[in-house]
């Protein structure tokens, strides 16, 4: 077979330092055709700067060269490009969230049925190392059941001041759309993703809408800021299980904090770092990972996945049907905010 034909939508932070450098690493399989951007000029730049043949303003024009896509647009043109590009006949790895609301998800899950192309989401924290070996664990069943999952995306002061971030129109929320949906998803996965059916949250962004800020990732307009900030959550599934979730930009708390938790009938695993906590013999036991084998770099890794699945080698890591449980989530806590009461699922 020849390679696959590659095109970038949306050419910012996240494509450059991500998925460009991936991709062209597995040049045995993929050729980096075209990119394409609003700006065309930085369009042209980076296409001039990777040695890329085409650039782009127009992705329906691109769809003519290329064979799979990835988009890096903001979360409000996930849907849109996605279904445009499956109904092309070409194969999407869209980055995080999958979409703007779990309609537009479900949405793009059609589309990619009906074409009988690889619609995948870059949920790329499934291709850490520990996050690996922590599925291999959870596959053992050395926990046993999972009972609660406790989830902090915590960050002190680290709104980020560049791109579109905090524009709610174009990306539709904040800390937990952009921060949180990773672990939330990374332990769903870890669970095996069974069924939500209750979600109660709270949304703030009392800190970010105070003048003279003091923010480690740059600038922004307090007096517009209108995204979440902190976001808490509490997910209740059809199995018995529970989850706890805090995410966070902006916290008046010691220091930036990252976990996974879950507590299981049999025993509990931390991911961030990686260990294993049980009670035997009448003792309870502490195990770390002191020594997990070295992966490639985890957005390389997520390159591979996605060509791997086109050309039929290997099934894919992020199911469409997973990411749009992330999306009807983080969807339930904004209306659970907002209404002020639980949403059934």
């Amino acid at each position: 077979m020849s390679k696959i034909k590659l095109g970038i939508v949306g050419v910012g932070g996240i494509a450059v330092d991500r998925h460009i450098p991936a991709f062209l690493m597995l040049n045995d399989d993929v050729s980096i055709v075209a990119v394409c951007d609003v700006n065309f000029d930085r369009a042209q730049e980076v296409a001039e700067s990777f040695g890329i043949p085409h650039a782009y303003n127009d992705y329906r024009e691109m769809f003519a060269v290329i064979d799979a896509v990835v988009i890096c647009t903001p979360n409000k043109f996930h849907a849109e490009i996605t279904i445009a590009a499956l109904n092309a006949g070409i194969h999407v790895l869209c980055e995080k969230p999958m979409a703007m609301s779990a309609a537009e998800c479900k949405a793009m899950i059609d589309a990619s049925k009906k074409a009988e192309k690889v619609l995948n989401i870059g949920f790329h924290y499934r291709f850490m190392k520990e996050s690996q070996g922590a599925k291999r664990i959870m596959v053992a069943n050395e926990i046993g059941q999972p009972l609660v999952v406790r989830i902090q995306a915590l960050r002190r002061r680290k709104v980020p001041g560049w791109g579109v971030f905090t524009n709610k129109d174009l990306q539709g929320g904040g800390s937990l759309i952009d921060y949180g949906c990773h672990l939330l998803d990374l332990s769903l996965w870890l669970m095996g993703n069974p069924k939500p059916v209750e979600v109660s949250g709270t949304t703030y962004h009392a800190l970010s809408n105070q003048p003279e800020q003091v923010n480690q990732w740059g600038d922004f307009n307090h007096e517009t800021f209108n995204v979440d900030d902190h976001v808490t959550g509490y997910v209740r599934f059809a199995n018995g299980a529970s989850m706890l979730l805090e995410v966070s930009w902006s916290a008046n708390i010691e220091s930036d904090k990252e976990s996974v938790s879950i507590s299981g009938d049999q025993g509990g695993i931390e991911v961030f770092p990686l260990k294993l906590n049980y009670a035997r013999h009448g003792m309870l036991f502490n195990s770390d990972a002191t020594w997990i084998p070295e992966t490639e770099n985890p957005g390389y890794l997520q390159a591979k996945n996605f060509v791997d699945a086109i050309l039929n080698r290997s099934e894919q890591i992020v199911k469409p049907e997973e990411a749009l449980q992330v999306s009807q989530i983080m969807e339930a806590i904004y209306k659970s905010s907002e209404k002020q009461k639980s949403v059934q699922l």
